[in-house]
């Protein structure tokens, strides 16, 4: 076929089969194992054609404007690694031709907004999408696709059917590309507000972004560690309550007679000598040595003969039934201990 030669019309039962497909975004891989060549398919995208190219190599099967559906699925083809055509996505699939999206996620702000945050935009409103990939995949910017690299993949989530970063790493991303303070606090606060995720995950990745030396997502990670810290104090006071533990003595510091402070804990049982202290470290720089901090005063504490309870913000969040049965029954085995060395019990 050359240049004089007419593009010959594309049958009438592949574009009505297509038309009227659950996906109306296909790569030009996927029109090829459907016999419907390349000169086909781009007399198909001219101007005033029935289709159109939305990114290099993704087409749209209709002229209008795309959906915001269209759009992400767009992105995602466009990222996704190539796989043998004509292979099904997945074993039984009944779709052959459907679009694996291997190595390739969205994430940033639309991830988000996929992920129910109302302090992102709608999809609508945004002119790009940020997809996730491998650091080693070759693949540019362009079009309404923003390629964000990455060494390491987290495991996907499936949202409305589409793979989507984990909250934390898509927070991460969108930080990455706002310089508004207060967008940037309203973002991590619903994060953890909005029961997403903790905010140890969110310092974690926003510090491997190297975003910590910024002034306001500092500022805004200061207000959210303090959101996390009520939220998870708030989830204590609930479990002893719901789950008929004895009250406790609340937000208490320690010190012998006379002596040292032994340091701060959120709930004592002072007949038991049990503590509860919540783990609410963020992971940044010095982590080992707060770690370390925090090791040093367990043991100081159970060499006095007190048991110290640690709890994670996530595990009551997730099992809060669990954690009130360790109490429980450190509380039930105090009898069985040796007395413990009397403390000064003072508010924190």
């Amino acid at each position: 076929m050359n240049h004089n030669t007419p593009v010959p019309p594309l049958s009438p039962r592949p574009v009505r089969h297509l038309s009227e497909a659950h996906r109306r975004v296909l790569t030009t891989a996927q029109l090829r194992t459907r016999g419907i060549s390349p000169a086909e398919t781009n007399e198909h995208c001219r101007p005033g054609g029935p289709w159109q190219q939305l990114l290099p190599g993704v087409v749209l099967l209709h002229a209008g404007p795309p959906t915001s559906e269209e759009r992400l699925h767009a992105v995602l083809m466009y990222a996704a690694k190539e796989r043998t055509p004509g292979v099904p996505a997945q074993p039984g699939a009944e779709e052959p031709h459907a679009p694996l999206y291997a190595e390739a996620m969205l994430t940033g702000l639309a991830a988000l907004t996929l992920h129910g945050f109302t302090s992102s935009p709608s999809l609508m409103s945004l002119d790009r999408f940020d997809v996730l990939v491998p650091r080693l995949r070759r693949l540019r910017s362009t079009g309404s696709a923003r390629i964000v690299r990455t060494t390491s993949l987290p495991a996907a989530r499936t949202v409305t059917g589409l793979p989507v970063a984990p909250v934390p790493r898509a927070l991460a991303d969108a930080v990455a590309e706002l310089s508004d303070a207060g967008t940037v606090r309203r973002l991590l606060t619903e994060a953890v507000r909005g029961g997403h995720c903790e905010p140890a995950a969110v310092v974690r990745e926003l510090n491997n972004a190297k975003l910590l030396t910024r002034p306001h997502v500092v500022d805004a990670v200061d207000s959210l560690l303090a959101e996390g810290r009520a939220i998870a104090e708030d989830r204590l006071y609930r479990m002893v309550r719901d789950h008929g533990l004895p009250d406790p003595v609340w937000n208490v510091d320690l010190r012998l007679p006379g002596g040292p402070h032994l340091g701060g804990l959120d709930a004592y049982w002072p007949e038991q000598a049990v503590a509860v202290e919540l783990d609410t470290r963020a992971p940044r720089q010095d982590e080992d040595a707060m770690w370390s901090e925090y090791v040093r005063k367990r043991e100081h504490l159970e060499r006095l003969g007190i048991t110290v309870v640690h709890i994670t913000p996530k595990k009551l969040r997730e099992s809060a039934e669990q954690q009130a049965t360790v109490v429980r029954t450190a509380l039930m085995a105090a009898g069985d201990r040796d007395p413990a060395a009397y403390v000064v019990v003072l508010p924190r």
